[in-house]
């Protein structure tokens, strides 16, 4: 049975909400990008009218944009010690909480700050939490743009089916001038190693698995937010 899309937006900002409730006075929190990200950063601009300070790293030029609208005061990557990333995701696998992200686009930046940060919160309503990554949709990878032929044909030579990402016609470029194709990986069974081998192809920058990163996924669904943590941890 579909859910209604309002209800999605209900799962969505009710498991942002919690996350930014986390926040106190002069932390340095990694904004993260995407629909579910964005409710998490409308909390946090009301938590700042209410009085709370804070400085945010954003992760996309959209995010920044918002942010500069909302009143959320920004700072670059690195200029002081992130204390929270909060962002969302495209899956969350059950137990390892390793994560593939990107159908936004930005997930070379949120893969930088979920690294840089001292506590990773990953947002999202139940429909993202997965048994194995790779069951409810595409891998991205980010590729630049001077080797897109190379590495299409090195991924295709490892058995992976690769697309360029388009809209409207036209290539999907990154706000750092990167590229992304959307890969066929089903079922993924052994995340680093893929990752590995993604790595190793000539012209891929980064991919779309989060492998370790999250310290807690906050989730939420019709039977209400529950806060999940790696069974390693």
């Amino acid at each position: 049975m579909s859910i209604p899309f309002a209800a999605i937006d209900d799962y969505k900002r009710a498991a942002a909400e919690c996350a930014i409730a986390l926040l106190g006075d002069g932390m340095v929190v990694g904004l993260g990008s995407g629909s579910t990200a964005e409710f998490a950063l409308g909390a946090l601009a009301r938590r700042i009218g209410e009085g709370l300070r804070i400085t945010g790293v954003p992760t996309s030029d959209r995010i920044a944009a918002l942010a500069g609208r909302l009143g959320v005061p920004l700072t670059d990557l690195g200029t002081r010690p992130i204390d929270v990333a909060i962002d969302g995701a495209d899956e969350i696998e059950r137990g390892t909480l390793n994560l593939i992200k990107g159908g936004g686009g930005s997930l070379v930046r949120e893969k930088l700050v979920a690294r840089a940060s001292r506590r990773f919160v990953v947002i999202a309503d139940d429909r993202k939490l997965v048994d194995r990554l790779g069951n409810r949709g595409k891998l991205p990878v980010v590729l630049l743009p001077f080797a897109r032929t190379l590495a299409l044909h090195r991924l295709d030579a490892l058995g992976i089916a690769a697309t360029l990402r388009r809209l409207n016609g036209r290539e999907v470029v990154t706000d750092d001038g990167l590229l992304i194709a959307d890969c066929v990986c089903h079922n993924i069974g052994d995340a680093a190693a893929l990752a590995a081998r993604l790595a190793a192809v000539p012209g891929v920058v980064d991919s779309g698995l989060f492998l370790g990163l999250a310290s807690e996924a906050i989730v939420a669904g019709a039977g209400g937010v529950h806060v999940i943590a790696p069974i390693s941890a």
